[in-house]
């Protein structure tokens, strides 16, 4: 048993399985917003070392993944609201964790994301956080684009060029992902016609390239290479060579789409467990779920919701890092 699962037990007195993954870039959270919600529960995780998570097939499932500094190579804090994790970054530094911050920023209104604060405040958080960690550090997402009668082409044209403007020296990459057609929301929205993305991202690089700001998609097969846009990675080795100074042996994720180009990482969300009830998430299926979840969210327990009830089967993923502590990033520069 690993020394580190002697001295903190799982709540749990099932055996403890061990097994290993190339998964020490953590992601926080595709799944769920830990940075709006979740943010004392994240800290108290780091500070004990590790943290249990629930497989969304069966929920008598954990793994057990390891989160000290000397096991964990990058966080990558996925979030529409950051606020409540500003007051922690410091508290991370302090710790001795690498982490960048993906937020997720669109112009759209209470219809489809009825739970966010207001926009001028979300451009003052995300201001205020580049402020504080860095533009590398904070990558804005425009994710996803939606075209309606009420949101067509020209209007995202404006809207990201009023953001851009608001957000210029306070980032240096975008993400844009077009609406996908998931189950749940398939009888909500309309993909996107070709020209419609061909459109969007012509307008998007011209307005981009006048503020500084890099446009990426994410996950989309299009190829918009003719417009300056490249397809990108939201769990960037690059970019977290960039941020940790040392070269990351991480390969692409295998358990992402084939369009999408992060490396692998390992998750510690839940799905179901975001109150913010954006109409186009997939990782929220059903509102009275989530907010049940939420309500029983405990910040001193090892999982994200509730607690393990000692008859859950525990998976120790934990595998030394990515990290390649014999050359720094500077010796291939």
């Amino acid at each position: 048993m690993p020394e580190i699962l002697q001295d903190r037990r799982p709540d749990t007195e099932r055996d403890i399985v061990t097994a290993t993954v190339n998964d020490m870039i953590i992601s926080a959270s595709r799944r769920t917003d830990i940075p709006a919600f979740y943010s004392e529960w994240l800290i108290s995780r780091l500070r004990d070392g590790y943290v249990l998570v629930r497989d969304p097939y069966n929920a008598n499932r954990l793994k057990r993944i390891g989160l000290t500094p000397e096991n964990v190579d990058c966080i990558v804090l996925w979030t529409k609201d950051p606020s409540a994790m500003t007051e922690r970054f410091e508290q991370l530094d302090k710790m001795g964790y690498h982490y960048y911050v993906q937020f997720t920023l669109t112009p759209y209104g209470k219809d489809i994301e009825p739970h966010l604060p207001p926009k001028n405040e979300l451009i003052r958080t995300f201001r205020r956080m580049s402020e504080m960690i860095g533009v590398t550090r904070s990558v804005w997402r425009y994710d996803p684009v939606i075209i309606s009668d009420k949101h067509p082409v020209d209007w995202h044209i404006e809207r990201f060029a009023e953001m851009c403007g608001l957000l210029q020296d306070h980032t240096e990459r975008c993400f844009v992902s077009f609406i996908d057609m998931y189950r749940n929301i398939d009888k909500i929205f309309r993909p996107m016609t070709e020209d419609e993305m061909r459109t969007t991202a012509s307008g998007f690089s011209k307005v981009a390239k006048e503020h500084d700001i890099t446009v990426f998609t994410c996950s989309e097969s299009i190829d918009l290479s003719g417009y300056g846009i490249k397809h990108g990675a939201c769990i960037d080795r690059e970019l977290i060579e960039r941020i940790t100074g040392h070269r990351i042996n991480a390969e692409k994720d295998a358990n992402q789409r084939n369009e999408c180009g992060c490396a692998e990482s390992a998750d510690i969300g839940s799905y179901n467990t975001c109150a913010h009830g954006c109409s186009y998430c997939y990782a929220t299926s059903n509102r009275s779920t989530a907010l049940r979840r939420t309500a029983s969210h405990d910040p001193d327990s090892p999982i994200i919701y509730g607690r393990p009830n000692g008859n859950e089967t525990v998976t120790d993923v934990t595998k030394r890092s990515h990290r390649n502590t014999q050359q720094s990033l500077s010796e291939y520069e």
